[in-house]
């Protein structure tokens, strides 16, 4: 229940960010935006940070994660945010946040592309299905709501692609890898931002899109790694899927947009898909090559057979450790241990 509790409150501070943001649009451009919120993030996760640094040494990216990383700054640090912003000033914020679903879309497609994941027929039921529900929601918009679906899903692409690119990160944990996205991301739209239009907000504005920042992708992210400690990643994603919902549903709750039947239907289809996605796994015999790497890990998942002395195989920790080659078969999804490729 704890793990339950962690990943709902997740998802309902990320939620609230594009109802929240919309609001913040009045006197800031999407630039200004962009930059307090990441800056926002990296306050929010800095605490978190600096308690790891006190309780380990640091680690080092190679040359590969740091492309990585920089490629995630990039895309889902800089365009990313910028277009969704762009977005929300075009539509309403319960259709962004219903559009959002668009990611999880985006990123399962990307995979079988450019990864050559697997993908059952359940998943691309359920990648189908939120096309199709994205797409009810966007012509209920008009013209207006055209332009801000396609934004939103320019967006959510940039994401999909920082989500692989993040996945494949193991030098550092999740949680200095988000301090570094939204410091530099943050700065970086800033100055943008600076260059480009007036600075018209107050302090008080500017605070509060620091606030929401720290809240909506800072301290959602910390609360959502620790829900995916108790409940593990796949639970904790299903629940986490919610936050589009959340935010549609606080969209129409207080910024007094029109709740039309294209947004009922489309989130009835849209949940329903996202449980098609989350449920496509599959198993088949695999091998594992040796490997050394970092990341966090925990020793019950029959793939890291290291011992230490004293702790609970169940325990989540990060350090450098080796894999011998292993041969096994297990239902399984893409992650850092399952990266092989599929040639149907």
């Amino acid at each position: 229940m704890y793990g339950f509790l962690l990943a709902l409150l997740a998802a309902a501070l990320f939620g609230a960010g594009a109802p929240a943001s919309k609001a913040l649009l009045a006197p800031l451009d999407p630039f200004q935006l962009a930059g307090l919120l990441y800056c926002g993030a990296a306050l929010g996760m800095a605490p978190l940070v600096a308690r790891e640094r006190r309780a380990g040494p640091q680690l080092r990216l190679d040359r590969a994660n740091g492309l990585r990383l920089a490629g995630a700054v990039l895309l889902g640090g800089i365009v990313g945010p910028v277009l969704l912003l762009f977005g929300l000033r075009l539509t309403l914020a319960g259709s962004v946040s219903l559009l959002l679903n668009l990611e999880a879309a985006a990123t399962a497609v990307l995979g079988v592309l450019l990864f050559r994941e697997h993908l059952g027929a359940r998943g691309w039921l359920g990648v189908a299905g939120i096309v199709v529900a994205s797409a009810l929601v966007t012509w209920d918009g008009g013209s207006p709501g055209l332009a801000g679906g396609l934004l939103t899903a320019g967006a959510c692409v940039c994401w999909a692609i920082d989500n692989h690119l993040t996945a494949l990160i193991d030098g550092i944990t999740p949680a200095r890898s988000t301090f570094v996205k939204g410091a530099v991301a943050g700065l970086s739209n800033l100055l943008i931002g600076a260059a480009t239009s007036a600075w018209v907000a107050s302090g008080a504005e500017v605070a509060a899109a620091l606030g929401l920042g720290a809240l909506a992708y800072g301290a959602s992210i910390a609360l959502y790694i620790r829900a995916a400690h108790q409940l593990g990643a796949t639970r904790a994603q299903a629940v986490f899927a919610s936050a589009p919902f959340v935010g549609a549903g606080l969209s129409f709750a207080f910024l007094g947009e029109s709740l039309a039947s294209a947004h009922l239907l489309a989130a009835l289809l849209l949940a329903l898909s996202i449980a098609a996605l989350l449920a496509s796994q599959h198993a088949h015999a695999h091998v594992h090559e040796s490997a050394e790497h970092t990341h966090e890990h925990r020793h019950d998942d029959a793939h890291h057979t290291h011992e230490h002395a004293g702790t609970a195989r169940s325990l989540r920790h990060s350090h450098a450790h080796s894999h011998g080659r292993l041969a096994h078969a297990h239902p399984h999804w893409p992650d850092l241990h399952h990266r092989h490729t599929h040639s149907s």
